[in-house]
């Protein structure tokens, strides 16, 4: 057989692109476990995935829907729609569905940003949020976090200007893990202009157990200008389906959908999704697995000395600077990923328990090795 150049070689034209694309920041996602020598099995731990499969309730409904595959789902999303309004207790025009609460994100910067305009939000924090600025043509406004990893509000309402026209506030806050509470939320909102969009990011909404923890659904009922983000891939265990929400004041959702690809959310994956609302039992089983172990690991990082801030998520998070990537290559030598932030430090979350102690005998040796901590 004759080998052939592809079509595209010797082509001397070539169309003119966005000047700015190699200024944006690619987004670099948890690296998949590889087989180790000795190893019988991996883990990976570096995308905050849920460890047990979809709810069996979810499985069905995915499994039925494949069967109408041939057609083109409900660009409206009309059934889950109709079941997150039952859950949630909001009315059914105050809610949207889109590919993962990313692509809301997007759909929402898109709605209300443009070149020239700002968008506001804690730094380090979901790390869609520049891409997400950048590809609006937007600036972003990066604000420090706080010494113990949580958003400066303070700070965040300063860095609100004239050209603001989103904030994102991500609670709890990836990859560090606190959240933000109902009354320093609303101190912020008071704060700023009444037309800049808040997004309140939760796709870790799940797994707070904070009494005082802000809830993003419930405000954005009370504010014309709040969203609310929500997600099936965690607690839900559908990451591979791609499903979240928004919550908010329908003018403002009704301009999401202006600016969001149709049919973006496949039948089966929107069926899942619904029938996992109905399953609240099985759902508060694996959270609560979840939480226990989430306390276990970070109380025994804590007894070695690590400095784990406060975690409302299903991750925790070791501020190990220069040290993260020697962490992580240790955690991938006994067969599991984490995440790691080069220079900052490392995301860890939280699976299965033989998974997480395999983490905790890394990071006991190397606590004895080098000291953990600053």
């Amino acid at each position: 057989m004759t080998e052939t150049s592809p079509w595209w070689q010797g082509k001397a034209v070539a169309p003119k692109l966005r000047r700015d694309l190699s200024a944006l920041p690619p987004y670099r996602a948890g690296a998949r476990p590889t087989a180790a020598p000795g190893i019988d099995r991996v883990y990976s731990l570096a995308s905050n995935e849920s460890p047990v499969p979809p709810l069996p309730a979810a499985r069905r409904a995915f499994a039925d829907a494949v069967e109408t595959a041939n057609r083109y789902p409900d660009p409206a999303s009309r059934k889950l729609i109709t079941a997150l309004a039952k859950h949630l207790a909001v009315p059914e025009q105050g809610i949207t569905v889109g590919t993962g609460s990313v692509a809301l994100c997007q759909q929402a910067v898109a709605a209300a940003a443009g070149p020239g305009d700002e968008v506001v939000f804690a730094w380090r924090s979901f790390e869609a949020y520049p891409i997400i600025t950048g590809v609006a043509g937007a600036r972003s406004v990066p604000v420090p976090l706080t010494a113990q990893a949580r958003h400066d509000l303070p700070a965040m309402a300063t860095a609100v200007g004239e050209r603001t026209r989103v904030v994102f506030l991500c609670s709890p806050n990836n990859p560090t893990g606190p959240l933000l509470r109902q009354a320093e939320v609303d101190t912020f909102l008071d704060s700023i202009r009444d037309d800049v969009l808040v997004v309140i990011d939760e796709a870790y909404f799940e797994y707070v157990t904070d009494p005082t923890a802000v809830n993003g659904v419930a405000t954005a009922q009370q504010r014309g200008n709040v969203i609310a983000l929500r997600t099936f891939s965690k607690a839900y265990g559908l990451a591979g389906l791609r499903v979240g929400y928004a919550v908010g004041p329908p003018a403002l959702l009704d301009c999401m959908r202006q600016v969001a690809l149709p049919f973006g959310v496949p039948s089966p994956a929107q069926a899942a999704a619904a029938a996992s609302l109905g399953s609240a039992r099985d759902l508060a089983e694996r959270v609560d697995a979840t939480i226990a172990e989430r306390v276990r690991v970070a109380t025994r990082l804590r007894d070695l000395g690590y400095d784990v801030p406060d975690t409302s998520g299903n991750f925790v998070w070791l501020p190990l600077g220069e040290r993260a990537q020697a962490f992580a290559q240790a955690c991938q030598a006994v067969g599991v990923t984490v995440r790691a932030f080069g220079g900052e430090g490392v995301r860890v979350s939280v699976a299965e328990p033989e998974a997480n102690d395999r983490v905790l005998g890394v990071a006991s040796q190397m606590a004895g090795t080098f000291g953990a901590g600053a």
